[in-house]
C-alpha cells in the first residue's frame, strides 16, 4: 500500500532536483560571464560618456573583441592603480587602461599582443619657459598617477620631486593652479587635455620620451588570451582596427 508520507517525501525530493538544477544552470551562466576592469577616467581610452555610460578607444576595441568571440562581460571600473592586483587575485578576467607593456608587469600578469603605440609627455603652464623637455625637469615639482610606468620612468632618471594623485585629471589640475611645475603623462591623454580642457592655461613641451606599446592585461596563465591574439591580429589584418582608430584619433595608426 502506497501511503501519503510516500507522495510528500516523493514530491520534496522532486522540489530538491529541480532546486539544484536551477542553481546549477544559474552558476555555469554565471561563470560564463567576464568581469572587465577599466579605468575609471582615461580619455579617450575610457571615460564615462555624456550618457552615464563608459565609452573610449579601449572600451570600443574591447566590445569589438568580444563580440568576434561571443562574450558576455560586465566592465568594473576601478582606479589604474588597481588593476594588476584584482587580476592576481581573480577578480578581474582582463583589464583595460592604456597599461604599458613592461618586463615588471610580465612578471606578474600576461599581455595580449601590442595594440597601441604611445611616449610620454610633459605638460607645463603655458608661461613657463624654463621647461622646454623632460631633462629640464630635475629639482622641478612634478605631477603624476600612481602606479603608472611614469613614476618608474622618472624615478629612473632622477626627477626626485614627484607628487603622485590618483587620478591623473587631479595632476593636471595642479599644473594649471600653479601647485606643481610640471606633468609628465601618456601624450595621447595630455594632448587631450590640453585641447579640450587647457584652454591655453597650459602646453606641451619637448618631444614625446621612452615610448611604449599598451596591452590588455589577463591572469597569468589566462586562456583568454590567445584567443584575443588571434583576434586583435585578424583585426588589424582586415582593416577593422585602422578603421576604429581613426574614428578615435582621426589619423592612421602607426
Amino acid at each position: 500500500m502506497v501511503t501519503g508520507n510516500f507522495f510528500g517525501k516523493t514530491l520534496v525530493k522532486k522540489v530538491l532536483i529541480l532546486t539544484f538544477t536551477a542553481l546549477l544552470i544559474f552558476t555555469a551562466a554565471h561563470a560564463d560571464k567576464l568581469y572587465v576592469g577599466v579605468d575609471t577616467a582615461f580619455v579617450p581610452f575610457e571615460f564615462k560618456g555624456e550618457d552615464g555610460k563608459y565609452t573610449g578607444f579601449d572600451v570600443d576595441l574591447w566590445a569589438a573583441i568580444a563580440k568576434h568571440l561571443n562574450l558576455e562581460y560586465e566592465l568594473k571600473p576601478m582606479d589604474f592603480n588597481g588593476l594588476i592586483p584584482a587580476l592576481t587575485t581573480g577578480n578581474i578576467d582582463a583589464a583595460l587602461g592604456a597599461i604599458f607593456i613592461t618586463s615588471k608587469r610580465e612578471k606578474a600578469i600576461d599581455f595580449s599582443h601590442q595594440y597601441f603605440h604611445a611616449g610620454l609627455k610633459v605638460m607645463v603652464p603655458s608661461k613657463t619657459t624654463d621647461i622646454n623637455s623632460v631633462e629640464d625637469l630635475k629639482g622641478k615639482k612634478v605631477a603624476v598617477k600612481t602606479g603608472t610606468f611614469t613614476v618608474d620612468y622618472l624615478k629612473k632618471i632622477g626627477i626626485k620631486k614627484l607628487v603622485k594623485f590618483p587620478n591623473i585629471d587631479q595632476a593636471y589640475l595642479e599644473v594649471v593652479t600653479g601647485g606643481v611645475d610640471a606633468a609628465v603623462h601618456d601624450a595621447p591623454n595630455v594632448l587631450y587635455f590640453i585641447k579640450k580642457a587647457g584652454k591655453g592655461r597650459v602646453k606641451a613641451v619637448g618631444p614625446d620620451v621612452e615610448a611604449a606599446y599598451y596591452g590588455i592585461a589577463f591572469p597569468s596563465g589566462s586562456e583568454l588570451r590567445d584567443k584575443v591574439n588571434i583576434v586583435l591580429l585578424e583585426m588589424k589584418e582586415n582593416g577593422e582596427y585602422a578603421e576604429l582608430y581613426r574614428e578615435w584619433f582621426g589619423t592612421d595608426p602607426e
